[in-house]
C-alpha cells in the first residue's frame, strides 16, 4: 500500500461512512452497522499508519499536482500516526456503545453521519501539515460537535451547546488571526516551511504575537486555564456516548496542535511561550482538580478532571526534555482511553439508575459488581495508583520535573494526584459503596446493556495492559519525542531533502 493511500484512508473512510449513513437515515439498524464498520476501518488504517511511520520515520504526500509548500500536505510522524490510531479506537468503541441508543431511536437518524464527519475532522487535524487546513478541519469538528451536543433538544443540552459554540468560535477567530499574521510575516502557512523560514536569525522576532494567539486558540480548545470553563458546562449535557467521545478526543486535538506547533515552529524562536505554557499548565492542574473536588455530579466531576489531566500533558510539553515529551505523549494516549471509559461507565450508571447525581445513587457494588470493577480500575489509574497506566504516565512527568529541579511543578503534580484520588474515592463511596438512599431508583435496568459493557471491558483491559506492558508504548513515545525535538526529518519529508540550508535549532527547555 502506498504512503499516499495510507495518509488518505483515515479521511476517506469516515467521509464515505458519513455519506452512506445519510442515505440510510431511516434505517437505524443499518446505520449502526455502518458506524461500526467505518470506525473499524479507521482503526485498521491507523494501525497500518503506525506500523509504517515507526518503520520509516515521517511519511508525507501532497494532494493534487501542487508541490509543498503551495499544495495541501498530509504528514504522519509517529505522534500523528498514534493519534490517528487511538482516534479510530475511540470511534470504534463509541460505535458499539451507541448501538442500543440507536436501536431505541434516542440518538436520531443523524448521529452516525455526524459522528463520522466529526472523526474526519479529528483525523484531518492530526494529519495536516498546514495551519490553514488545520483551521478548516477544526471547523469541520466544530459544526459536527455543535449539532451532536444538541441531539435530544433538552434545555440543558441547548445551554451547554451555546456555551460550547460561542467559546469555540472565539478560539477559531484567534486561530485565524494568528495564522493570518504568520502568513503576512512569512508568506506561508505550511508548518514545515514556517520552520525553515524561522531558522534564519533575522526572523526570530516575527512569531511572538502569532504564537500567543495560537496558544490562546489551542489552549481554549484543549481546556487550559483560564479558558476551560466551557468544558464542564457542556460535556455533561449530551447523550453519554457523545460525552465519552468528546471527553476522550476533542480536547486532545487542541493538545496535539500545541505539541506540533510548539516543537516545530515556536519553541526555539519564542522561548517565552514555554514559560507561559509552564505557568498555565500548573494553574490548569490546580483549577481542574479543585473544581472536581467541589462538585457532586459524576459527569461534572469527570469533566473537571479532563481539565486537570490536560495540565499534566501540557506541563510535559513546557519542560521540553526528551523524557518530558515522551511522558506527555504517553499520558495523552493513556488519557484518551481512560477518560473515554470513565464516561462510558457514567453512561451505564445513568442508564441503570436514571441519574448521575451522587446523592441519589448508591449500592451498585452489590447490584452490579462488574461495573464496580471497571470503574475501580479506571478511577485508580486516573489517580496514578501503581501498577496501572496512570502511574507510569505521571511518573514520567514527575521524573522530568525532578531532572530540571522544577520543585514547584513536582509538588503541584503530586498534590493534584492526591486530590484526584479524593475525587475518585468520593464517586466510589457515593455511587458504589454506600447503600442506596431510600428515595433512590434502585430498579436496575439491564436489558440490552451488553453493547455498553463491551467497550467498557475492552478499555479496562487496555488500561491494565498499558500498566503491565506500557514499556513498549513508552519506547514508541520516546521515538516520537525524538522526532518532535529534532524536526529536520519532518521538514525534509514535506519539502524534500536539502530543504534546510541551516540547522533548525532544537526546542529549548523551560527554566522554572
Amino acid at each position: 500500500m502506498s504512503d499516499a493511500l495510507l495518509l488518505f484512508l483515515p479521511l476517506i473512510i469516515p467521509a464515505a461512512a458519513a455519506v452512506i449513513g445519510l442515505f440510510l437515515r431511516s434505517q437505524c439498524g443499518l446505520q449502526a452497522i455502518i458506524g461500526v464498520l467505518g470506525s473499524a476501518g479507521m482503526l485498521i488504517a491507523g494501525l497500518l499508519l503506525v506500523a509504517r511511520a515507526d518503520a520509516v520515520g515521517v511519511i508525507a504526500t501532497q494532494s493534487g499536482m501542487w508541490e509543498a509548500p503551495f499544495g495541501i500536505s498530509l504528514v504522519a510522524d509517529r505522534l500523528a500516526a498514534a493519534m490517528v490510531s487511538v482516534g479510530g479506537l475511540v470511534a470504534f468503541a463509541g460505535a458499539i456503545y451507541a448501538w442500543r441508543d440507536l436501536a431505541d431511536g434516542k440518538l436520531g437518524p443523524y448521529f452516525v453521519p455526524l459522528m463520522q464527519f466529526l472523526m474526519m475532522g479529528v483525523q484531518g487535524s492530526f494529519l495536516t501539515g498546514d495551519l490553514f487546513n488545520m483551521y478548516v478541519w477544526f471547523e469541520v469538528m466544530l459544526v459536527a460537535s455543535f449539532v451532536l451536543l444538541t441531539l435530544g433538544n433538552k434545555r440543558q443540552q441547548l445551554e451547554g451547546a451555546l456555551k460550547y459554540v460561542i467559546l469555540n468560535i472565539l478560539a477559531s477567530s484567534l486561530f485565524l488571526i494568528g495564522a493570518g499574521l504568520i502568513y503576512a510575516k512569512l508568506g506561508t502557512l505550511n508548518m514545515a516551511d514556517v520552520a525553515v523560514r524561522l531558522a534564519h536569525p533575522e526572523q526570530a522576532d516575527l512569531v511572538r504575537t502569532s504564537g500567543v494567539l495560537l496558544l490562546a486558540a489551542f489552549g481554549l480548545k484543549a481546556g487550559l486555564f483560564p479558558l476551560f470553563f466551557w468544558l464542564p458546562s457542556s460535556y455533561h449535557t449530551p447523550r453519554p456516548v457523545i460525552s465519552a467521545i468528546f471527553a476522550g478526543l476533542l480536547t486532545k486535538v487542541g493538545v496535539y496542535a500545541l505539541m506540533r506547533t510548539t516543537t516545530l515552529t515556536f519553541a526555539a524562536k519564542a522561548p517565552v511561550l514555554l514559560e507561559l505554557i509552564y505557568v498555565i499548565s500548573l494553574l490548569t492542574m490546580v483549577s481542574g482538580v479543585l473544581g472536581a473536588a467541589a462538585h457532586f455530579d459524576m459527569r461534572r466531576i469527570l469533566s473537571f478532571h479532563i481539565v486537570s489531566q490536560i495540565g499534566y500533558i501540557i506541563l510535559g510539553l513546557a519542560m521540553m526534555t526528551p523524557i518530558a515529551i515522551a511522558g506527555a505523549i504517553f499520558y495523552t494516549l493513556h488519557h484518551i482511553v481512560l477518560k473515554t471509559n470513565l464516561f462510558f461507565v457514567s453512561g451505564v450508571v445513568n442508564y441503570m439508575r436514571g441519574t448521575n447525581d451522587l446523592a441519589r445513587l448508591g449500592g451498585l457494588v452489590k447490584a452490579t459488581p462488574w461495573i464496580s470493577v471497571i470503574f475501580f480500575v479506571s478511577a485508580f489509574s486516573l489517580a496514578g495508583i501503581p501498577p496501572l497506566s496512570g502511574f507510569w504516565a505521571k511518573l514520567a512527568i514527575v521524573l522530568a520535573g525532578l531532572d530540571l529541579k522544577a520543585w514547584g511543578a513536582v509538588a503541584v503534580a503530586l498534590g493534584t494526584g492526591v486530590l484526584t484520588l479524593f475525587s475518585m474515592t468520593k464517586i466510589w463511596a457515593e455511587v458504589f459503596w454506600k447503600e442506596a438512599p431510600e428515595d433512590a431508583n434502585t430498579t436496575d435496568k439491564r436489558t440490552g446493556l451488553w453493547p455498553m459493557l463491551v467497550p467498557c471491558v475492552l478499555f479496562m483491559c487496555i488500561t491494565i495492559g498499558l500498566g503491565i506492558w506500557g514499556g513498549y508504548v513508552f519506547a514508541y513515545a520516546e521515538r516520537a519525542a525524538e522526532q518532535l525535538l529534532n524536526p529536520r526529518e519532518y521538514i525534509e519529508a514535506v519539502l524534500g531533502a536539502g530543504a534546510l540550508t541551516t540547522d533548525v535549532p532544537g526546542a529549548g527547555r523551560v527554566h522554572p
